[in-house]
């Protein structure tokens, strides 16, 4: 979503309130981050209040961080290969019956997934103090260190927009918890740091179901890279993870209430308990209240689009339409008068045909994502195993190559623009090189920089250059 959009998603909502809702928050911060501080700091302050009783597992002990953070490690692996000896045995997918299913969690997570790294934001600011050198370096790398191909909001767009799933923006106030948290961290660094700490530290440990969502989204077609560069990314060997633990120690007051600064830190660190989590999603996921979902929101345009002669068991699909109430029936009638043959191929129902095929009467009218939920659904039985599976082609060469060969030239000109093809796009970066050329002090340039590499602008053609050029004057 551009800026524009979330400019007028968040004028839409009404003025934010003391006790503003996730998904308000969400777009507010987006949109003028600047104006929705107070309103950030509250609920931050709200949120830590309700995380306060949940169990935590982190170490006060400074010294025991890297064994646990070994341990946690070590349980995961071991979970993951009795997970693998499972599959291998016949057990069926933990966690996508469907590629259906697979496509709502993306869809679902996106609010989150589409503002990764940005808890760290805020601390760009203090990219002239060493210590904070291990956050800033994590941050870079959420962006890919300004390379398109590697910045983790331009690889989850691209995967949103292959499948279909962009229409993400009316999803429950659950399901905003988690980006609001990381966007309210990101605007109030400088009031919450050791939350900062502690919520980085909690998010980079790499969890189980990283592993199994990056090995069945593989089995179903679906390019799992954004997934799987996490696994990599976040390793406790030398990854986000080693960076967060060497972090909370850099940063840890020498002189003062260390006690309580570590108290914070895990305040912060049970945040990542709040809100819509992965196994939360998928475990929600019904095929058949999705199908209803989709077409109860197409009934509202649909309701007055057909002929009187269109009928389904007696009534007009105009009269079925009308209720959304009335939708689960009007399925259950397709399916009895023959439009709809359930564990059937597609093809041979006709209702499909009137969606995909020549001289579909209804072409355009669901999405790649919602068509997937309709073939799923027409194509299942209640009560039958998952769906067939089948190994990811390679991905893209669009997003591989054009900017890797180039990782390696120093620091010339065409390293800082990658040479974008839109005229637009390559006025905005001279631009910029004209700008940063025009200041006076190092200061000034990261400032500016920085200004460009907020969580909303970060992916785009100029906070990419932008990210670049802060990358290689952090320790010039």
């Amino acid at each position: 979503m551009n800026t524009t959009a979330y400019e007028d998603l968040a004028e839409q909502q009404t003025a934010l309130s003391a006790n503003a809702g996730s998904r308000a928050l969400y777009f507010a911060l987006a949109a003028d981050p600047q104006s929705a501080r107070p309103a950030a700091e509250d609920y931050l302050r709200r949120q830590l209040a309700a995380a306060a009783e949940l169990p935590a597992d982190l170490p006060s002990d400074l010294h025991a961080l890297e064994g646990w953070m070994e341990q946690r490690t070590d349980h995961v692996g071991e979970q993951y290969k009795a997970y693998l000896a499972a599959r291998k045995a016949g057990a069926p997918r933990r966690y996508f019956p469907s590629r259906s299913a697979a496509l709502a969690f993306l869809r679902a997570v996106a609010p989150t997934k589409l503002v990764d790294g940005s808890w760290l934001y805020g601390l760009l600011r203090q990219w002239d103090n060493p210590d904070f050198h291990a956050l800033i370096r994590t941050y870079l790398e959420e962006l890919g260190d300004g390379v398109p191909d590697k910045n983790h909001v331009v690889i989850y767009r691209k995967l949103l927009a292959t499948h279909g799933c962009e229409q993400w923006e009316t999803l429950s106030d659950h399901h905003f918890v988690q980006g609001a948290l990381q966007l309210a961290l990101a605007h109030c660094a400088d009031s919450f740091l050791p939350e900062v700490i502690g919520f980085n530290l909690g998010y980079e440990q790499l969890p189980l179901h990283l592993l199994i969502t990056s090995y069945e989204l593989n089995e179903l077609g679906i390019d799992p890279y954004y997934f799987t560069l996490h696994v990599t990314v976040d390793n406790a060997a030398n990854g986000h993870a080693k960076k967060a633990v060497q972090a909370l120690r850099q940063l840890m007051p020498q002189v003062g209430d260390s006690a309580r600064f570590m108290q914070r830190v895990l305040d912060g660190y049970r945040l990542n308990d709040l809100g819509a989590s992965t196994t939360s999603v998928i475990a929600s996921f019904d095929l058949e209240h999705e199908l209803v979902d989709i077409m109860s929101a197409k009934a509202v345009v649909g309701k007055n689009m057909h002929s009187d002669y269109c009928r389904v068991a007696g009534r007009s699909v105009n009269d079925w339409l009308a209720q959304p109430a009335q939708i689960p029936d009007f399925l259950r009638s397709l399916e009895a008068s023959g439009w709809i043959k359930r564990g059937e191929p597609v093809e041979n129902s006709r209702f499909w045909k009137l969606v995909q095929g020549e001289r579909a009467q209804m072409f355009g009218v669901f999405n790649a994502y919602e068509q997937q939920v309709l073939r799923d659904w027409i194509c299942s039985t209640p009560g039958e195993g998952p769906a067939r599976t089948h190994r990811a082609m390679q991905r893209s060469l669009e997003s591989l190559a054009p900017h890797r060969q180039r990782q390696d030239s120093g620091i010339p000109r065409g390293l800082i623009r990658h040479h974008a093809t839109e005229p637009a796009a390559r006025n905005e970066l001279h631009e910029l090189e004209e700008q940063v050329a025009s200041l006076g002090s190092k200061d000034e340039v990261m400032a500016l920089l920085a200004s460009l590499m907020s969580p909303t602008t970060h992916h785009t053609a100029v906070g990419l250059m932008a990210t670049r050029m802060f990358s290689r004057l952090l320790d010039a």
